[in-house]
């Protein structure tokens, strides 16, 4: 299923494509009539994605929850939990660091906005952007939720995931008592993997009107007009991938090629969707079909999709610093690097934020006399960059729940690529191939 599933998502994007360009090539005349009337048809379309993605977030709570709790519940002891918190961290800041690091030398390599030579805007000018949600204290204390049902309805995964430690850790120390909320929560996993397969195959319908959606309402010219700008991030991306594969092989060996395999449908439908937040639940799966125990993986990941978006990392780091040659501003080499340990911190946890990466980079750039207006430059073709940093984040993300693993001991048992519809469960648990979710999690 999972083959074919991959297929079809290629071709609802490469249909997506062609009519997008058709539409927008039998009505663009430039006139403010027909953008309206694209502007109509794209929002149409987007109607089919947007019933897509809110199934997968429908799904994304009780999914981040149960898999937590049964995973906290599974490691025995709080000593475990916090070796794999600390692990956890200690890798997505690194990769944070060598994202960013990446970034900043090949942006000095290919100078994306060098030669544009654009005038300053007045200083009174902003992007649109709403940076409400950017205030440090409000981060801070946004992390823990006042109520796990407001957390759940607004799909705040870092909320959720702060309640389920909790939650997990009071499981652990009841002990026996507690046993039939494991089960339930292993009983509510299965269902979600389950309603998560009905989803996908939604999937196709909602790549392609996502994609024929963008094309139509910009046409392929927007693409040309900042082309060598977005060919830059994509090459900063291709070799991050590079890096992260490398890191993979370092850690978990000759495994690595076969969590490519398995990723390939995550990462994909969140590039062709431009949401991380649809691929979360794939992801999942496919780590545990890997061999990832699910008590880590069901930790790791969640808490990654708020704290490791390696994608995110450096396509912040590309956009600051070509909005600053565009403009002729000459950044010294220190503030340069300290614009950036900027957005790497102030990114964290920022995740449920709309258009997150595009607000801390708006908030950034002020702190460091940068127009901020310069956003406008590359609002356009957000939507296609996008696509290629959400996909990137599946990878990391991924990558990061395969070596902390590693480094908590032997993987499990790997399972066919093939089989990624979930199996129906038996006992209350969430069946493997080989073996029982709860047994796999010990």
């Amino acid at each position: 299923m999972a083959k074919r599933l991959t297929l079809y998502i290629l071709i609802g994007l490469v249909a997506g494509l062609l009519v997008g360009w058709a539409l927008n090539a039998a009505i663009a005349d430039g006139t403010p009539a027909a953008a309206d009337r694209l502007e109509a048809i794209a929002g149409y379309l987007k109607i089919v994605t947007t019933v897509f993605l809110s199934l997968i977030k429908m799904i994304i709570a009780p999914l981040v929850f149960g898999t937590l709790l049964v995973g906290i519940a599974h490691m025995g002891d709080t000593g475990a939990l916090g070796r794999i918190g600390l692990r956890s961290l200690g890798w997505f800041v690194s990769a944070s660091l060598i994202s960013l690091t990446l970034g900043l030398i090949l942006v000095h390599i290919l100078q994306p906005g060098v030669g544009l030579n654009l005038p300053l805007p007045p200083a009174t000018e902003g992007s649109g952007l709403d940076r409400s949600a950017f205030d440090v204290a409000k981060i801070i204390t946004h992390i823990f939720p006042t109520s796990v049902i407001d957390a759940m309805a607004k799909n705040d995964i870092l909320q959720i995931v702060v309640f389920s430690v909790f939650a997990g850790v009071a499981i652990t120390a009841v002990g026996e008592r507690a046993a039939p909320l494991v089960k339930a929560a292993e009983a509510l996993v299965a269902v979600m993997l389950q309603i998560t397969d009905y989803v996908m195959r939604f999937a196709p319908f909602a790549v392609f009107a996502a994609v024929a959606a963008t094309i139509a309402e910009q046409g392929l010219g927007v693409i040309g007009n900042l082309a060598y700008f977005m060919g830059s991030v994509y090459i900063g991306l291709a070799l991050l991938w590079c890096v992260l594969i490398a890191l993979c092989f370092l850690f978990v060996g000759g495994r690595t090629r076969l969590l490519l395999r398995y990723i390939r449908e995550p990462a994909l439908l969140a590039f062709s969707t431009a949401s991380s937040e649809a691929a979360f639940p794939r992801t999942l799966e496919a780590l545990d079909r890997f061999g990832v125990p699910p008590r880590i993986a069901s930790f790791v990941l969640p808490l990654g999709y708020s704290f490791n978006l390696d994608g995110s990392m450096m396509y912040m780091t590309f956009a600051s610093l070509f909005i600053a040659q565009a403009y002729g501003i000459d950044l010294p080499l220190g503030t340069q690097i300290a614009m950036l340990l900027t957005l790497m911190i102030t990114s964290k946890g920022i995740a449920g934020v709309p258009r997150a990466s595009l607000v801390v980079i708006a908030a950034t750039l002020s702190s460091f006399n940068i127009p901020e207006a310069g956003l406008l430059l590359i609002l356009a073709i957000d939507h296609f960059l996008d696509m290629g940093r959400s996909a990137t984040n599946v990878l990391g993300n991924a990558v990061a729940a395969s070596v902390v693993a590693r480094w908590e001991g032997p993987l499990d048992p790997r399972e066919p690529a093939e089989q990624l519809a979930p199996v129906a469960p038996s006992g209350g648990g969430v069946q493997r191939d080989d073996d029982s979710f709860a047994e796999a999690s010990r």
